[in-house]
């Protein structure tokens, strides 16, 4: 009796964490998302041609790639600055963010034209632009957006991504009843943009204190070119498997890649984005009390262990069964892939934590130098596989995950907390 009250008395703590609170609320609303996703790509199957998914795809992946130029680390600066110097920070950063979204919708723009042209097709200029639409209207509440993850808040970032991907997956479906096309996967974004801006701006009341001033521009630039590197490896590593696919083996061998890897990654990416998402601030929380700050760090990566490692081994055990059932039997040649592929979700999480550590500690430089080689390893291991038809490049993307990225998780978490004890020895 005594061992079962005790075991729920750790239960309760647990669930009393803000970092598992976080977790959960993001977790849960991804799960929801996906959900729905799932509706609305049964209509968009039945409504849409290949060639409307085609001009989607084209123009998403455009917008992908700007996106990373948007991602150049304000934010997490925002999260991980001094208490002190965090109103100039935040003026500062508001207005520096209308002039990176501004450039970024007019690259975009521009860019709309010699893919038109390399595509041989003008009908993609201006669903282009017009997804670009959003980057004019987002840096409205991009400051809120932050503090509101400094103060570790996300319940608002979860209840934002539920209510904005719940409407823009139903618009999806709705516009391709009604006979949109490739409209109808590119317009509900930018339809809902102003959604995740009423929500930010309505639960923080953060708004610009002074005029225009490019004042701590520099110390943002600094920080954030690493964190852009590093962002614009991981978008080329994203795609790199799909591109070394379609270009060397076929096709038909693309798809079948990119079921897998939807199909086995996509709730273990969901937690995975959840957990990322809630440990920078949980661990910025306590960034000046170093014993605080390495039980957070290292209780962090057991509770990862303990929502990512059970799920990923029962999804990629159990996809022999649930493959021909829910997706049909056409599909079973996925299998294999499939598993694969999911079971190098594994270490991902891991690494992620390790990024985050050496964010909050001031050092993502290292980070981005890791991405590099990472990168590279990547590329030559796919590659190698690619000999191997899609199998062999999702066996290539499971053995560089499992051997590089638990390597990685060890020594970043090495090098922060040995050399700060060996530090505080010396003093």
């Amino acid at each position: 009796m005594n061992f079962v009250q005790a075991l729920i008395g750790k239960v309760k703590n647990k669930f009393q964490s803000k970092f598992v609170q976080n977790v959960g609320w993001l977790g849960g609303s991804e799960f929801i998302n996906r959900v729905i996703r799932l509706g609305a790509t049964v209509i968009l199957a039945r409504f849409l041609t290949e060639y409307d998914y085609g001009l989607a795809a084209i123009v998403l992946t455009v917008r992908e790639f700007t996106q990373v130029f948007t991602r150049v680390g304000i934010g997490l600066k925002i999260i991980q600055a001094d208490p002190e110097n965090l109103e100039e920070l935040c003026n500062s950063a508001y207005w520096l963010n209308w002039l990176i979204f501004f450039g970024v919708f007019v690259a975009q723009c521009l860019a709309a034209f010699p893919v038109a042209w390399f595509y041989n097709d003008n009908s993609l200029i201006l669903p282009i632009c017009a997804s670009g639409l959003v980057y004019l209207i987002l840096p409205l509440s991009s400051v809120q957006y932050a503090l509101i993850h400094r103060e570790n808040r996300l319940e608002v970032t979860a209840l934002n991504n539920t209510i904005q991907h719940s409407i823009s997956n139903i618009l999806s479906g709705v516009l391709a009843f009604f006979g949109f096309g490739m409209w109808a996967i590119v317009l509900p974004g930018v339809l809902v943009a102003p959604i995740w801006v009423y929500i930010y701006c309505s639960n923080h009341s953060w708004q610009p204190t002074s005029g225009f001033t490019t004042k701590h521009w520099d110390e943002l630039f600094n920080f954030g070119r690493n964190i852009l590197g590093v962002e614009m490896l991981k978008t080329l590593r994203n795609n790199l498997d799909y591109l070394i696919v379609g270009r060397f083996i076929s096709i038909e061998q693309l798809g079948l890649y990119y079921f897998a890897f939807n199909a086995g990654l996509g709730i273990s990416l969901s937690i995975i984005m959840a957990l990322n998402s809630a440990l920078l601030p949980h661990l910025c929380a306590v960034r000046a009390e170093w014993e605080r700050f390495r039980h957070r760090y290292f209780k962090s990566l057991k509770g990862i262990a303990v929502a990512i490692i059970p799920l990923v081994l029962l999804q990629s055990s159990l996809a022999p069964f649930y493959v021909p059932i829910v997706f049909g039997e056409k599909w079973v040649p996925a299998i294999p892939i499939l598993i694969f592929v999911c079971l190098s979700a594994i270490p991902r999480p891991f690494a992620d934590a390790a990024s985050q550590l050496l964010i909050a500690v001031d050092k993502p430089h290292i980070d981005l130098r890791w991405n590099v080689i990472f990168t590279l390893t990547f590329t030559a291991a796919l590659l190698v596989g690619v000999s191997w038809q899609a199998l062999g490049v999702a066996i290539a993307v499971f053995l560089v995950h499992t051997i590089c990225l638990p390597l990685y998780t060890l020594w970043a978490s090495y090098h922060v907390f040995h050399k700060r004890a060996v530090v505080t020895a010396q003093d």
